[in-house]
């Protein structure tokens, strides 16, 4: 059996480019007289923006630590042990550069056993242990101070969280087996598995409180020093802390039902995280804490030798560094300042994109339309979503004054947009209204202005081909909801010169938006892709397949809706424009429904009824729907469906509409919520071998998104 020690050493061999962490002990007197005390400050020497993390070598650098003190403890020298974070960070877990080389399933399990054995010694030592959660806590981070006695946490910590199960692992240093048995299972699997898979949601340090994980809360300015007092109240017994009884009977086994049921409504069973991390807390009712340590090494070790972590950790690093580097942006210094802002429409997407602009570039906005009253209603819409923002406590009083001082609307182009720097149409999405309107803004608008469309599937140099400049014309394509999903595709026109295009970089890094550079090709990326998967389901439907078998079809790959109720949510008007744009473009590949065209002609806002709480298939629908007789089982719908995606992709790569096969995922993830799990899609059609069979070839590199060979 190896040692602690030797775990560690040949785990760090696998990852020589590991971010260290230090573990520095130094000692002080408690307040009070309350005796000598050590304390651990995790620290990798960098600033906030590089926070502390836990790879092997600073696993062992804390193990080193706890060997120091340890023997103190046990001599008598100390009479208790903290653990702190560097300025703004405790520490946000395990280094996942480092699991994503590990090729051995014995090497995965080393780096369970590593970080339990370690984290272990702290609840073992001969004196009680304090965890002051002084900054951002993540994953193991989080995990080391549940092996303590007792936590203090800081009211000003902005995120603290176990988002194993968004990644595709477990809590698997504690955090399943000791959360339930400190706050209660239900409490566990909202921390767990609900805020996890609900977009990877973050607590701030006074829910951390409420919720029971920390003993005592107290300011940021002088947290620490507060942590210690405190410490020294409850080491001279003047402070008692009280925990709630665990109730371990039906309360734990309905905690574990509602996490099956919440990841099955997320994942649809499609990615094994969550349930694992379900059997662990399970398991845990019976307070066998090493039983439950062995079953999260089981499952890390398991789970980091899967597709689905690869793929979380793939479209994790996608969004958190691909989206902030976008792939084919001009030079930032090329971009123009840009100090007004124009909206042309005063509709519901323009009134969304007027708010978005003006609190992001807090800059002046105006909005124009053909008459006062849509005028009067779009600048009406965006004050009251301000006044909504008041009443939440998001701003203050003054800078609600400011902003709705800074938005105006007029019908005269002229008069709003003569001195814009940046100009956004909003209208209806046909060519000839688009270009009527930018005939009408370029003759008022400066010369140096941008002019941007947020149109999802016309062509942006036919929209430009009229005008007298049509190199400051870019596409601008937002999803909707605006204010929710992050991303932007960034269209280039066969005329767009460079300084329009880097100017629309910087606006949307303003508007903190993922922008991802498109080529100006039929639908760009995201309409395109979710054009052809429904169209497929929709050719199915035609052709005799039962909608519920269509729909059930895809269920397997965990996606944040059914295809109905997301052509519902975009509206099937709409799905019926774009796809027949797209049957213009491209007529073998894409069909027009005229089942959707009937749905779309009779005015309906969908296909299915909600009378009992769950879609059920509109009575109405079912009557106009006419079917032929070739009914497809859910397998061959699923194979039909993902073969017309691989298909789509490999031609949208072929044509050069994204740089690489990253765009395509970073703009599924980002713009229509596909599962982390899935690492969008092509690592999906890869793993199931989907795109060989289609392409003849992967999307990816081996290794890439996949356990490397």
């Amino acid at each position: 059996m190896s040692t602690t020690a030797e775990l560690l050493k040949q785990a760090s061999e696998l990852f020589p480019d590991e971010v260290v962490t230090s573990a520095h002990v130094r000692h002080f007197d408690l307040p009070a007289g309350a005796g000598r005390f050590a304390l651990i400050t995790l620290d990798n020497g960098l600033d906030h923006t590089k926070p502390t993390t836990f790879g092997p070598a600073s696993l062992a650098n804390l193990n080193t630590a706890v060997d120091q003190v340890e023997k103190e403890a046990a001599d008598g020298e100390i009479v208790g042990v903290g653990i702190t974070g560097k300025p703004f960070i405790f520490a946000v877990g395990a280094d996942l550069k480092g699991v994503e080389l590990l090729k051995e399933h014995e090497h995965a399990l080393a780096i369970g056993k590593g970080g339990h054995e370690v984290f272990k010694r702290l609840a073992k030592l001969a004196v009680p242990t304090f965890a002051y959660y002084n900054g951002a806590a993540m994953g193991g981070g989080v995990e080391v101070g549940l092996h303590c006695t007792y936590r203090t946490v800081s009211k000003a910590i902005p995120a603290f969280s176990l988002p194993e199960v968004f990644l595709g692992l477990v809590p698997g240093w504690g955090g399943c087996t000791l959360l339930p048995n400190l706050i209660g299972a239900d409490k566990a699997v909202s921390v767990i598995i609900e805020n996890s898979l609900n977009q990877n949601k973050q607590l701030k340090g006074k829910q951390v409180f409420e919720l029971g994980i920390a003993d005592a809360i107290f300011e940021g300015a002088d947290f620490l020093e507060q942590s210690l007092i405190w410490t020294a109240q409850v080491l001279k017994g003047d402070v008692k802390v009280e925990r709630p009884v665990i109730d371990r009977g039906e309360a734990w086994d309905q905690a574990v039902a509602k996490g099956r049921f919440i990841a099955d409504s997320k994942v649809h069973g499609a990615a094994p995280a969550a349930y694992r991390a379900l059997d662990i807390i399970a398991a845990a009712k019976n307070e066998d804490l090493q039983q439950g340590f062995d079953a999260e090494d089981q499952a890390l070790a398991d789970l980091i030798m899967g597709g689905e972590l690869r793929a979380g950790i793939y479209a994790f690093n996608l969004v958190q560094k691909r989206g902030k580097r976008p792939a084919g942006a001009p030079d930032k210094n090329l971009a123009r300042p840009v100090t007004k802002v124009g909206v042309v429409g005063a509709g519901l997407m323009a009134s969304q994109l007027a708010l978005l602009f003006l609190r992001r570039l807090e800059v002046p906005v105006v909005l124009t339309d053909i008459d006062q009253e849509r005028v009067d209603k779009g600048v009406g819409y965006v004050h009251a979503e301000i006044d909504k923002l008041l009443g939440k406590g998001r701003i203050h009083q003054d800078k609600a004054n400011r902003l709705k001082a800074l938005v105006t609307g007029v019908l005269d182009k002229a008069e709003g947009f003569a001195d814009a720097d940046f100009i956004i149409e909003a209208v209806f999405e046909e060519m000839g209204v688009k270009q009527k309107v930018f005939a009408e803004v370029e003759a008022v608008a400066p010369a140096h202005a941008i002019l941007a469309t947020n149109t999802s599937s016309l062509s942006v140099s036919e929209m430009a081909s009229k005008l007298k400049h049509p190199e400051r014309v870019v596409g601008f394509h937002f999803f909707n909801p605006v204010a929710v999903l992050p991303l932007l595709e960034i269209v280039r026109g066969e005329k767009t010169d460079d300084a329009s295009l880097a100017t629309a970089f910087a606006v949307a890094k303003k508007l903190k938006k993922t922008a991802v550079l498109v080529k100006d090709a039929p639908a760009f990326v995201v309409n395109r892709i979710l054009t052809r998967f429904m169209g497929e389901i929709q050719n199915v439907i035609d052709e005799g397949t039962p909608v519920e078998v269509a729909e059930k079809a895809v269920e397997p790959l965990g996606l944040p809706m059914s295809p109905l109720v997301l052509l519902e949510l975009v509206g099937p008007a709409i799905g019926l424009h774009v796809s027949e744009t797209l049957h213009g473009a491209f007529p073998d590949r894409f069909k027009v429904s005229p089942n959707l065209k009937a749905v779309v002609e009779a005015g309906k806002r969908g296909f299915y009824v909600y009378d009992s709480g769950k879609p059920e298939l509109d009575p109405e629908v079912a009557a106009l729907l006419q079917q032929g007789d070739a009914v497809l089982t859910e397998e061959q719908v699923r194979a039909r469906v993902l073969d017309a995606v691989a298909q789509e992709i490999g031609l949208m790569l072929d044509e050069g509409v994204v740089a690489e096969a990253q765009d395509i995922d970073l703009c599924l993830i980002t713009g229509a919520g596909w599962p982390f799990h899935l690492g969008g899609i092509t690592p999906y059609l890869d793993r199931e071998g989907v795109s060989e069979r289609v392409n003849g070839k992967r999307f990816l590199a081996p290794g890439v998104a996949s356990v490397p060979a």
